[in-house]
């Protein structure tokens, strides 16, 4: 005799609910047997190739190319606000100041006309070598040996990227690639540019602390390569909002200070002078040595 559906229904209720908890009781055991999964991590940031980094409006505006960035780029864009006569006027007032005069250079001046700035009394260069770790300055070879060929001294500086490859890494890199130091009485040491970022957030997503680390490891490394300790140039604004105004390397570091302006002013991280400032961008970037002549062979001749 056919069973009622109502019949059949209870029946079937058993064996559903069997291999319902047979199916529970195997996803169960599956899943107790299975490795543990590790928490989720986020991947770690991709190091930035040059090639790939686009400047900010404000960088473009102040002729920064893709991986060609220069010292003091920002503080040449924020000067570009003052009028002619005020920037005259600050540069005259420095041109009266004691201390040796110099240059710095990067990729964009390429020609430079060394004879015309050793006869208007400057006494050393700097020329960019490199950026990151896949930039090199095509023009710095000739820019280096024009330099040396009229009688200047001369030195190399790095751009840094404290967001891309480590500082030590960095720092290799530049002295492969022009920032060795050479004792030829001639040679100044190499420099670590380390100031605003041209290609996203000021301080490179870096905290502070982060920041401070990067810096070692770059003129720990450069030290241990040449045996010089490397300038640091920056911006009293930069350094303090960067590295919380570090005072890790003001007993080692030669201090490069940018501010166009009159006066030097407030110096960050607690070094009590300056070796460089970089004080005008008008035609060029013109430096100052803080020190009597003398003492700029001293630091050459290590």
């Amino acid at each position: 005799m056919p069973l009622s559906p109502l019949v059949r229904a209870r029946l079937s209720w058993p064996i559903a609910a069997a291999a319902l908890a047979t199916t529970l009781s195997l996803s169960v055991a599956s899943a107790s047997s299975a490795a543990p999964v590790a928490p989720a991590r986020s991947a770690p940031a991709e190091q930035p190739d040059l090639q790939q980094l686009t400047p900010s409006d404000e960088a473009a505006r102040a002729g920064v190319e893709r991986g060609n960035a220069y010292m003091g780029w920002k503080t040449r864009s924020s000067s570009a606000a003052l009028s002619p006569a005020l920037l005259a006027a600050a540069a005259t007032t420095q041109s009266a100041r004691s201390g040796v005069q110099g240059i710095d250079v990067a990729s964009w001046q390429r020609s430079v006309n060394w004879r015309y700035w050793k006869a208007r009394g400057k006494s050393f260069a700097y020329v960019k070598a490199t950026e990151g770790t896949s930039y090199s300055n095509p023009y710095f070879p000739a820019q280096y040996r024009g330099a040396a060929k009229v009688g200047m001294f001369r030195g190399a500086y790095h751009f840094g990227i404290p967001n891309g490859a480590s500082g030590s890494a960095q720092a290799r890199y530049f002295v492969a690639h022009g920032g060795a130091w050479k004792a030829n009485g001639r040679t100044l040491p190499g420099v670590l540019d380390i100031e605003y970022n041209p290609y996203g957030s000021t301080c490179y997503g870096l905290s502070d602390r982060q920041m401070v680390a990067w810096v070692k490891s770059f003129t720990r490394r450069y030290k241990a390569l040449t045996g010089r300790d490397a300038v640091i140039y920056t911006t009293t604004g930069w350094w303090a909002r960067c590295t919380g105004n570090s005072k890790a390397f003001n007993r080692t570091n030669p201090l490069w200070i940018a501010r166009y302006a009159g006066k030097v002013g407030k110096l960050p991280g607690g070094w009590n002078f300056y070796t460089f400032w970089q004080y005008t961008s008008k035609p060029l970037d013109q430096d100052r040595f803080s020190a009597k002549r003398s003492r700029l062979v001293a630091l050459a001749k290590g």
